[in-house]
């Protein structure tokens, strides 16, 4: 058994050989699939991790699926795969039917890629072998022939004749993800594949992940409880929670135009102050902003975004007088919690390092109300779910 690297003259930052021949390699196009969920839930027993889950997935689209732990991410994967069958509705691709009331298409026959956040490599097989898994269909050099020139696109065919236990976390991601690529698939499924990374090598991974992905044309769901992953990487974004979609559209969109609280809690960081509506509108210190959909005596809350809110001093500032409290360190930013006259909390407010205040300085607090958010109690969410 091969357990040491092969010696290489030349390495990257983060220790993989450096392939020559990787800016002349691009991966194969495959035939991109529409991917269709209609009214797909999920059943065990009487509890549902999917309820009545409706998403249309365009040709070579990646879709980023967001949201917390349990709310049923990972089983629309699953049940697109085949891995699991739908307690309702139906899954198409193309428009053909592969899992219904009367149909069920194995998963080996649904043209459909999947990735694992563990990443599942065969420790007993040499990573060549472990990207060749899924060519079984070939002959075998062909197959070991079409797994290097994949191994050779993520910049690992120096690794061929090794084990999975000696590459680090993100090697072994690239060898997940070229097994999962070299077959072509024309749908390509990821659950959570950059979770077990740090930080640095996460976003280089995200990076390339995307750019494979675009090689391929593939049609990708990509399922996160990350919202920067999400905008980084998704065409459009699915927000999910208990089961449910709450809200899709373009990162823009939800940013801009979130459904809900909880859809504007995960895009951004925010201040809430409950108001009662009048007249059609709340008074708040800062002024009056329209409500919709709301009836007199009706309790809504005011969302304003960290970043909109603006902190000035000098005798020409405009504003509410205000008195920094608090001051938090940030790296390139910080924190303020300002006491605000009128408020019977402090806001806080996130500034860039270099445009923050002293603790106790007096300053002017002003907020562009026409970017504010109001959402009814009705459509609240818990901060967090499990």
């Amino acid at each position: 058994m091969n357990n040491q690297a092969p010696p290489t003259k030349e390495k990257q930052s983060d220790g993989r050989p450096r392939s020559a021949s990787k800016a002349h390699v691009r991966a194969a196009a495959t035939i991109a699939a529409r991917l269709t969920f209609e009214g797909v839930s999920r059943r065990y027993g009487d509890s549902y991790a999917l309820k009545n889950f409706s998403l249309d997935v365009a040709p070579g689209e990646v879709v980023c699926l967001l949201g917390p732990s349990g709310c049923g991410k990972s089983t629309s994967l699953r049940v697109a795969a085949g891995l699991e069958r739908p307690s309702e509705g139906r899954i198409l691709i193309n428009g053909q039917e592969v899992s219904g009331n009367k149909t069920f298409v194995p998963p080996e026959k649904r043209g459909i890629g999947l990735m694992f956040q563990d990443f599942a490599l065969f420790p007993h097989l040499t990573i060549v072998e472990n990207v060749a898994f899924g060519l079984k269909a070939l002959p075998k050099e062909d197959a070991t022939r079409e797994a290097l020139t994949m191994l050779a696109r993520v910049g690992l065919e120096g690794y061929a004749e090794s084990y999975p236990h000696i590459l680090s976390g993100g090697q072994q991601q690239r060898v997940a993800l070229a097994r999962a690529i070299v077959p072509r698939p024309s749908v390509m499924l990821m659950d959570e594949p950059f979770s077990g990374l740090d930080v640095q090598l996460r976003e280089a991974m995200q990076e390339e992940t995307l750019t494979l992905l675009r090689e391929t044309r593939a049609t990708s769901m990509i399922v996160t409880h990350h919202p920067e992953e999400a905008l980084r990487l998704g065409d459009r974004i699915a927000v999910m929670r208990k089961g449910r979609i709450v809200q899709v559209g373009k990162a823009e969109e939800l940013y801009n135009n979130p459904a809900e609280l909880f859809v504007a809690r995960l895009f951004s960081e925010v201040n809430e102050v409950s108001y009662p509506v009048f007249g059609g509108e709340i008074e708040t210190p800062f002024g009056r902003v329209a409500v919709k959909d709301s009836g007199d005596g009706d309790q809504v809350i005011l969302c304003l975004r960290q970043q909109a809110i603006h902190v000035s001093s000098g005798a020409k500032a405009d504003g509410l007088s205000g008195r920094v409290l608090h001051v938090t360190f940030l790296g390139d930013d910080a924190w303020l919690d300002v006491g605000v006259a009128g408020f019977d909390e402090p806001l806080r407010v996130r500034v860039l390092q270099s445009d923050a205040f002293e603790k106790g300085t007096e300053v002017q607090v002003a907020v562009d109300l026409a970017k504010a958010l109001v959402f009814t109690r009705s459509l609240e969410a818990p901060t967090s779910e499990v």
